[in-house]
């Protein structure tokens, strides 16, 4: 029985926190009623308030790209759940990669989870392979799970295949296209073995690793108990929903084409499907059942997983059926700013202080008969064109928000930047792989939005993508 919502707020009061990410999305909504028993539950998300039905005690409007944000959101928490993936664009405009991303919002996680004192980060990551070159996919999954960890923070990584359940976009994508497919031509992928798993069982799992001392710094695969090929996948879909198909198999591996006609069948965004295709020729198998053994939870097989799911899928879109008519569907004019970031690699002995005091003395000698740079005592720097004095461009060193690994300014005025927005831009180094990111976030730009995709955007991406070849040639610090 559920407790009255007073004797829940007292209850919650004296629990330890949990900091959930991805609090809204099919495995967090389930996970957030699991952890109520144990914590007060902190939802954290990109809404202003908690979306109808989540069941969190409190909600922290969060972008993880803002360190500063992060931080105020993992304060005071216990520990922390990191359910993040950046597959889609965040900004009207996004020149950046998922990986890249991905990597600033695990970055940023990690130091605000070491700053609040956090004692546990649990990442619900992907099976990885024994062998091969990973995918950009899987590889952005790894990447993450190491750049949660870097500032002291303990991680328990919980490594999962393909997630059965209603909600769960790669599985809306399976159902489709058996639903809509009549024939299926079977790409050499669909051979590959995987091991998907129900997400009921990855929540019993990501709630039982949550808090518990044995599992600090652990990495466990989970997955059922059987293994199937993506075929075998799709054919017993087809018996759950009882229709007939016929799989027509041919002797290649083709991304691009799977990709487009992935894309076309289910309607999916070529965001999501794109990397996702690239993953399906990894075998993506469980090594141990350790977590389940520790948990004492017996899996649900593949069969009986998607069973569930699809149960799970037809309430859900009943639900959402009867609650259209009163549900007012206003939609937000999108703002127009803009994402950008660009990964580089630091020269031996050298930090992010010294990129951002680089790009700065650089950019105005790789324009000189174009640009002038003034900087000034504070680190403001004003970018103008030769023989003008009102700048472009004004950017103001954060003191108080920079380290050597990490470099932050405002954009604070110039002819090219809407007065009102509050855009920055940053160099963080990520641990010590000399990896240097450097990125704008949030920027307005002036420039009629057409006008601005195609000219000052591609002179942006220009400028760094040789601001990387210059310290590429750069050699160690004397």
């Amino acid at each position: 029985m559920q407790q009255p919502e007073t004797q829940r707020v007292s209850t919650a009061a004296a629990l330890p926190i949990a900091a959930l990410t991805g609090a809204s999305g099919f495995i967090g909504g389930a996970l957030a009623q699991a952890l109520r028993t144990r914590f007060s539950v902190r939802g954290i998300g990109r809404s202003e308030v908690a979306p109808a039905g989540v069941a969190v005690d409190t909600w922290q409007r969060t972008d993880l790209f803002n360190l500063k944000e992060a931080e105020a959101a993992l304060q005071g928490a216990t520990v922390a759940i990191y359910l993040v993936h950046s597959m889609m664009p965040s900004a009207r405009l996004t020149q950046a990669t998922f990986e890249d991303l991905d990597l600033i919002c695990a970055d940023n996680f990690g130091r605000a989870a070491a700053k609040a004192g956090v004692t546990q980060i649990v990442y619900l990551s992907g099976l990885l392979p024994e062998y091969g070159t990973l995918s950009k996919h899987l590889h952005s999954r790894q990447e993450v799970e190491q750049a949660l960890g870097l500032y002291g923070c303990a991680v328990t990584t919980i490594r999962a295949g393909l997630i059965l359940g209603g909600g769960g976009s790669s599985f809306e994508m399976l159902v489709r296209l058996v639903e809509r497919l009549p024939a299926m031509v079977c790409p050499g992928w669909t051979k590959t073995r995987t091991q998907p798993v129900a997400v009921d069982d990855v929540v019993t799992l990501v709630a039982f690793a949550t808090g518990n001392a044995d599992c600090l710094g652990q990495t466990y695969d989970i997955g059922a108990p059987d293994i199937v090929t993506y075929r075998e996948l799709l054919e017993l879909v087809a018996q759950q929903l009882s229709v007939k198909r016929r799989m027509v198999p041919v002797p290649f591996f083709s991304p691009s084409l799977s990709r487009l006609w992935i894309t076309l069948v289910t309607g999916a965004s070529r965001e999501l499907v794109g990397p996702l295709v690239q993953s399906l020729r990894h075998e993506m198998i469980a090594r141990d059942q350790r977590l389940a053994d520790m948990a004492q939870v017996t899996m649900l097989s593949v069969r009986d997983a998607l069973a569930v799911a699809l149960q799970q899928r037809k309430e859900m879109k009943q639900a959402a059926a009867a609650a259209a008519p009163r549900r007012a569907m206003v939609a937000a004019k999108p703002v127009s700013l803009v994402r950008s970031v660009q990964r580089m690699r630091l020269p031996a002995d050298k930090d992010a202080a010294w990129a951002a005091a680089e790009y700065t003395r650089w950019l105005p000698h790789a324009f000189a008969r174009l640009l002038r740079v003034d900087v000034d005592a504070q680190r403001e720097c004003k970018f103008c064109i030769i023989g003008m004095k009102t700048p472009l461009l004004v950017l103001s060193y954060a003191a108080d928000r920079s380290t050597p690994d990490r470099q932050l300014f405002y954009v604070t005025g110039g002819m090219l930047s809407l007065a009102h927005q509050r855009g920055r831009f940053e160099l963080r180094e990520i641990g010590t792989s000399r990896t240097l990111l450097t990125a704008i976030h949030d920027f307005g730009p002036r420039l009629p939005w057409f006008v601005y995709r195609y000219t000052q955007a591609v002179f942006h991406g220009w400028v760094m993508s040789a601001f990387r070849r210059h310290i590429g040639k750069a050699g160690p610090r004397a």
